[in-house]
């Protein structure tokens, strides 16, 4: 199967400055593929580079098999696009704009449409200079849906929801991809990304650092444990074991911190007449913070696949 998306190479420099550098990237087919970053580490360029809305400073890019800036109006056909900053026309109504993309699209069916809007409680019969920036956010979902496009490129499309149309949106997100579709989707949601993407791209300062499946996030994320023991234990009791931290220590009472196998730890809990455990993983909205603070991997140590 074709991938959806492959970059390869990428590199975008406005004048002296770099927004994207090296960039490799595959999304399979199929999939919701969430890509993370903080403001400005080059998401919504790398978007803009896809969609042959800018030209890349170098490297390449392929769209459903299609040369990314050769191809650019048979990839618009089969895509779906929402931008971070939704313009829509001020006169016009949310009705008005469905009907002139669907003539742009040469689309004769509206019955998608229709359906989305009443799913997410569209507000179609006002000027868009009248809505809020929620209402507004659902016409642009209407427009990059209603064409059951083989991709939907998504920046920020939950921005200005509340909570019971994210989850709306999630349902569609599940809905296409079970189609054999494919979500690409730009996010500052985190909670959204454990519950709805298949595999998740970190990117900073314009460089790739990271490329999981979600099962594989949560897998690695670290783990912390508390034990409660029957007198007073030094830390220096788990100093030698590889992947172990003790984050807190007192009064019996000791936090670890541990990223490798825990049978090692076990042992030595074991060993000190503990009388309470407990373990959980640190969230991933945790590991993501960690990836967005630590330094940006070289295009080497970045994992693409």
């Amino acid at each position: 199967m074709t991938s959806a998306i492959e970059i390869r190479a990428l590199c975008k420099t406005y004048g002296t400055v770099p927004a994207v550098t090296g960039l490799d990237l595959v999304v399979e087919s199929g999939q919701v593929f969430a890509f993370l970053g903080p403001n400005g580490a080059g998401k919504t360029t790398t978007i803009r580079t896809l969609l042959a809305l800018q030209r890349p400073t170098s490297g390449s890019a392929a769209v459903l098999g299609l040369d990314a800036g050769r191809d650019s109006v048979e990839i618009h056909r089969r895509t779906g696009y929402l931008p971070g900053e939704l313009a829509l026309y001020p006169r016009m109504t949310g009705r008005q704009h469905i009907a002139w993309y669907a003539k742009a699209k040469g689309l004769r069916d509206l019955s998608l449409a229709r359906t989305l809007a009443e799913r997410f409680g569209a507000v179609l019969d006002r000027p868009a200079r009248q809505l809020s920036k929620g209402n507004r956010q659902k016409i642009g979902l209407i427009l990059a849906f209603m064409s059951r496009p083989e991709l939907l490129v998504l920046d920020e499309p939950t921005a200005g929801l509340d909570p019971l149309m994210r989850s709306e949106f999630g349902r569609l997100a599940r809905e296409v991809t079970a189609e054999g579709r494919t979500v690409f989707w730009s996010s500052h949601e985190l909670d959204e990304v454990q519950r709805l993407a298949d595999r998740v791209a970190i990117i900073k300062q314009g460089r790739l650092v990271a490329t999981e499946s979600v099962e594989h996030l949560r897998a690695s994320a670290p783990r912390t444990m508390r034990v409660r023991f029957a007198r007073p234990v030094a830390p220096s009791f788990f100093s030698g074991i590889d992947g172990v931290s003790v984050t807190s220590c007192e009064r019996g009472a000791v936090e670890l911190e541990v990223s490798g196998a825990i049978g090692p730890v076990l042992r030595v809990i074991a060993d000190h007449d503990p009388v309470d455990l407990t373990s959980e993983h640190a969230g991933l909205d945790e590991l993501f913070l960690a990836y967005y603070r630590g330094p940006a991997a070289s295009p080497e140590s970045s994992r693409a696949h």
